[in-house]
């Protein structure tokens, strides 16, 4: 059974950095992606970057291209996503979604996590 764990969201005030993680469990890890995403309350879900973990390649929402970073520890099975200057309107929740054939569409990404919650003071 896949699973996925987020841990690492905390308050932190505006210009600071949090590393949120989640780690994998049930599957061959480095197949397919990894995804995170995030939800403000009263807005909808949205992606902010994705890794796909065997070829090392990323990809990130404009809104965080300059700030986040995405990355796997294949020894601990860890996606990271470091966060960097971090704004007000980077608080939501964060949740990490796996596709583990491939595929990764951020609509249907098949297994996910509970989330963290991020919560930035201005």
């Amino acid at each position: 059974e896949v699973q996925l764990a987020e841990s690492g969201g905390a308050p932190v005030q505006a210009g600071g950095s949090l590393r949120l993680s989640c780690v994998a469990s049930g599957y061959t890890y480095g197949r397919g992606c990894v995804r995170w995403f995030r939800q403000a309350a009263g807005k909808e879900r949205e992606w902010v970057a994705v890794i796909w973990v065997n070829r090392g390649v990323t990809v990130y929402a404009d809104s965080v291209a300059d700030r986040f970073t995405i990355s796997s520890d294949n020894t601990k099975r860890t996606v990271y996503l470091q966060m960097n200057s971090l704004e007000f309107e980077d608080t939501a929740m964060y949740y990490c979604a796996a596709d583990v054939e491939g595929v990764c569409a951020p609509e249907n990404m098949p297994y996910w996590g509970k989330g963290t919650l991020v919560t930035i003071s201005s």
